[in-house]
């Protein structure tokens, strides 16, 4: 089974519903440095939902007719992927908990149009108020969703900061799953935002790759076991740093010893809490997804598109996938098996 874990989900009367376009709108806290505007695609009647950081730079573009169910099938079919796992792109960071709700609720009858295609992940506040974690377990018990979806940080909080242990809680004691997707900057970005490429590619890779070293030498597994955390992004490209992050004692006789040593517990949390999505097979090219996959391990990446930011990431991404130099029973994981046993999907 291939199933697509990094596929985009908004409503599809968001361009059509004033009252929730504005909503939607309004929660990007202008206050903050970030500003949100809907506006044409240049050339264009179809209307597009544009968010910058700072004003005058885009980093986030949604465009109306991009998430309607005949496309997103189609697509699917021509891309030779079963299923989707359906997230909310970047918004995590901004939704007050009635907003979540009623993108939940939306969510959850999308999938009913087709269930044998879509799988859904809760956008919920992750401030373990009772409200938060009431909404959470409505859409894992209820509504039937196979995981949470949580921002890469929040404002300046990332994820291993006290605000969230509370959520984190409850997640873990429920065995919840959870999908980290990247915010569009990291917390610190005045010297990359100046360039479009470095602003909206690199800079999504420092923000994940930040949140991954964060969440590993907190020891915030160590509290929390069962917690799992899947990166958009391939974790920034963790795995180039991997051994950087996590190095091994030296053979020589050394007169100081500079970096922190006692790592077990921090490879051990990589291997049995951390996972990552490729978020564009095509983007990373052959032989940084061969590098990724031997050095984190087949059973820890997952395939992922970002769709529909570029069709082509789904539509030509499961045959690249394919062509790599790796074993078929990696090709299986990376694929579906990872995702089908992470989040549950039968």
């Amino acid at each position: 089974m291939i199933i697509d874990s990094n596929v985009h989900w908004l409503p599809e009367d968001l361009f059509t519903d004033e009252k929730l376009l504005n909503a939607f709108v309004n929660s990007v806290p202008c206050a903050y440095g970030e500003t949100a505007r809907v506006d044409c695609i240049p050339g264009s009647q179809t209307r597009q939902i544009i968010i910058e950081k700072p004003k005058g730079y885009e980093n986030l573009n949604y465009a109306e007719n991009q998430y309607n169910i005949k496309d997103q099938l189609k697509d699917m079919d021509e891309a030779g992927v079963e299923k989707a796992l359906l997230r909310i792109p970047c918004f995590q960071e901004w939704l007050d908990l009635e907003l979540c709700k009623r993108v939940n609720d939306g969510l959850a009858a999308h999938v009913k149009k087709a269930p044998d295609r879509f799988v859904a992940l809760a956008v919920v506040p992750p401030w373990g108020t009772p409200g938060c974690i009431a909404e959470m377990e409505r859409c894992v018990n209820e509504l039937g969703f196979h995981g949470v979806q949580l921002a890469a940080h929040y404002g300046t909080l990332y994820l291993d900061e006290d605000e969230f242990k509370p959520y984190f809680k409850r997640l873990n004691e429920l065995k919840v799953p959870v999908v980290v997707h990247h915010t569009p900057l990291p917390v610190a970005y005045t010297s990359i935002y100046k360039y479009t490429n470095l602003r909206r590619q690199y800079g999504r890779c420092v923000d994940q790759g930040t949140a991954v070293g964060r969440e590993l030498f907190s020891g915030m597994f160590g509290e929390f076991p069962d917690l799992k955390l899947t990166h958009s992004m391939l974790g920034g490209g963790f795995f180039a740093y991997e051994t950087l992050m996590l190095p091994q004692r030296s053979g020589a006789k050394e007169e100081m010893e500079r970096f922190d040593m006692e790592l077990d517990a921090m490879r051990g949390y990589l291997k049995n809490n951390l996972f990552f999505d490729m978020s564009g097979a095509l983007w990373w090219g052959k032989y940084q997804l061969e590098c990724a996959i031997k050095t984190l391990g087949a059973d820890h990446i997952l395939f992922g598109s970002s769709y529909p930011v570029r069709r082509e990431l789904m539509l030509k991404g499961v045959e690249f996938v394919k062509k790599l130099d790796i074993a078929d029973s990696e090709k299986d994981l990376v694929l579906g098996g990872n995702a089908a046993r992470i989040f549950n999907i039968k």
